[in-house]
């Protein structure tokens, strides 16, 4: 099993200085961030211009990995791609097009993406526009030798009231993606965190869909139950400091959370889970520049190492 994290935390760093970083420090992977070069996403990053990658490009890429003995993980970019206005909507998937292809050159296994949610249109609806966008995208992966992995974020910063603006975040739609496109071609990216705030059981469901847990996304959480039942289910509707604060849960960096790790563990023992293993730096209390993002990485590696080690 690879260990590994998403690159967008490092910011103002090659792609090469990034791989050096994490080989010294013991990671064996990189869930390479692969935004447009232009873009405000909170998190992202543009390790790879996907868009304009050359022959050569790939060369010297995998040179890099071979180097620094470093395998990628993925290519991640999450948007949007069910956005209601159509010239967007179009900008994210010629971008989405672009990293299927890249992945596919570079011999990456994984794209990761959001489905993402037309709030103009029903639930039902959505689905209909999931089935045929998806339905190409599937394709289009199959035919690079990729596969999609969704992670299952309800985005609640993509809407004001805070409600979910994706829908793919819970079981229950996940087998209504799984049962409109029963590809095998498409799964998840299995982040414990979000369900775990939404008060669903991360266990059981990495037991439930371990045929279709792709990628596991390392991130941690803190719920404060008492604000959870101050603001309750939907979460802070007033005077919210960002576009996730819901006000009751905080994302922080594994080891300083609620997840239960060395139990998360032996579930992932018990179905055999054996691909790659990523940290999901979102924790604004270690973001403010590189070393501080780099404390919270080293952190949790040196938390999550030992586990993975008695893992293997």
């Amino acid at each position: 099993m690879k260990f590994g994290f998403l690159t967008g935390c490092l910011q103002n760093m090659t792609l090469e200085e990034k791989m050096k970083y994490a080989h010294d420090v013991g990671f064996t992977a990189l869930d390479v961030s692969c935004w447009p070069r232009q873009n405000t996403r909170d998190f992202s990053g543009s390790d790879i211009d996907v868009e304009n990658l050359t022959d050569e490009d790939v060369n010297n890429i995998k040179e890099l990995q071979e180097k620094y003995d470093i395998v990628f993980s993925s290519l991640a970019y999450y948007d949007n791609m069910l956005d209601p206005d159509n010239d967007i909507r179009k900008s994210y998937s010629d971008h989405l097009e672009a990293v299927i292809k890249a992945a596919g050159r570079l011999g990456t296994p994984l794209v990761g993406c959001f489905v993402g949610k037309d709030q103009t249109k029903s639930l039902s609806e959505n689905f209909d526009e999931y089935e045929k966008v998806f339905t190409y995208f599937v394709q289009l992966a199959e035919d690079n030798n990729v596969k999609l992995m969704i992670e299952n974020c309800p985005m609640p910063g993509w809407q004001e009231d805070g409600l979910p603006g994706t829908i793919s975040y819970s079981p229950e739609l996940w087998d209504e993606m799984f049962r409109r496109i029963p590809s095998k071609s498409i799964g998840l990216n299995f982040d414990p965190s979000h369900l775990d705030w939404l008060h669903i059981d991360y266990l059981q469901a990495l037991r439930d869909y371990k045929d279709r847990i792709f990628h596991i996304d390392a991130k941690d959480m803190i719920v404060n139950e008492a604000k959870f039942k101050y603001y309750g289910i939907f979460g802070k509707k007033l005077n919210r400091e960002q576009p996730e604060d819901l006000g009751f849960w905080t994302p922080v960096i594994p080891g300083l959370g609620d997840i239960n790790w060395s139990q998360f563990y032996n579930v992932m023992k018990e179905i055999g889970f054996d691909d790659c293993f990523s940290i999901e730096h979102e924790d604004r209390r270690f973001a403010a520049n590189n070393e501080e993002v780099e404390k919270g990485l080293e952190y949790s590696f040196n938390h999550l190492n030992p586990i993975i080690h008695d893992f293997k």
